[in-house]
Order: structure tokens, then C-alpha cells, then sequence
């Protein structure tokens, strides 16, 4: 994993962290903003990208997701199982891939920007 995701899992259940405001993050938020003005970067349209990413690409993952956005992370909950740790897994690669392919972020957020239900 990465500075910016992050998985946690406890009795409670397992988390995906994703740190929106380490500089990695935080600089791909603002060019996405420069993108689509309604992109503003924080916790709570990171989660409004990844509901429309994960409905496009992968919508198993979004079984038993129950997001945690604030203005500086974000946090996916999943039940403990052994398939929610799997969805836990992709779904932190996959924030990785996006982070490490930034070009796609900026891709779909030119392209789709519209589609995306922003905060």
C-alpha cells in the first residue's frame, strides 16, 4: 500500500482509508479541479467518484460498501468476511491504480465529469 490508502481491519470490520490530502492526492485533486470546476477535491467527492467508478468498473465492490467521507479522507467500511476483505483489497488497488494513472482520473472526470453526482 501507500501513504495515501490504507486498510484496517478490526472486530468491528474492515476500512479502506484513502488520505486525500497527502501530496500525491492533493495534487491530482486540484488538476481535476482545474478539469471541472465542481471537482473540488475532498472527502465527500472523492466518494461521489468512486460510487460512479465502481458502478462503471466494479459494482460488486459496491456491495456492502458504507462510505465515510470528511473534507480530508476517505473511508470505505465493510463488514469482516472474507469476501468484503476481498472487495477491501481490489477496492485499494484500485484507488492505487487511479492514483498511479492519474492521466485516466483526468480522462473520466473530462469526459463523465457531468455524470458524477459532485458534493
Amino acid at each position: 500500500m501507500s501513504d495515501y490508502v490504507k486498510i484496517h481491519k478490526g472486530e468491528n470490520g474492515i476500512a479502506v482509508w484513502f488520505y486525500n490530502e497527502e501530496d500525491k492526492p492533493l495534487a491530482i485533486g486540484e488538476k481535476m479541479n482545474e478539469i471541472c470546476e465542481d471537482a473540488y477535491m475532498n472527502g465527500y467527492n472523492w466518494d461521489a467518484f468512486f460510487q460512479y467508478y465502481l458502478a462503471e468498473n466494479a459494482p460488486d465492490i459496491l456491495e456492502g460498501l458504507d462510505s465515510d467521507p470528511e473534507a480530508g479522507s476517505y473511508a470505505a467500511h465493510f463488514e469482516l468476511g472474507e469476501e468484503n476483505e476481498k472487495r477491501a483489497e481490489r477496492f485499494a488497488e484500485i484507488i492505487s491504480s487511479l492514483m498511479e494513472n492519474e492521466d485516466e482520473l483526468y480522462r473520466i472526470v473530462r469526459e463523465k465529469g457531468e455524470e458524477i453526482e459532485w458534493d
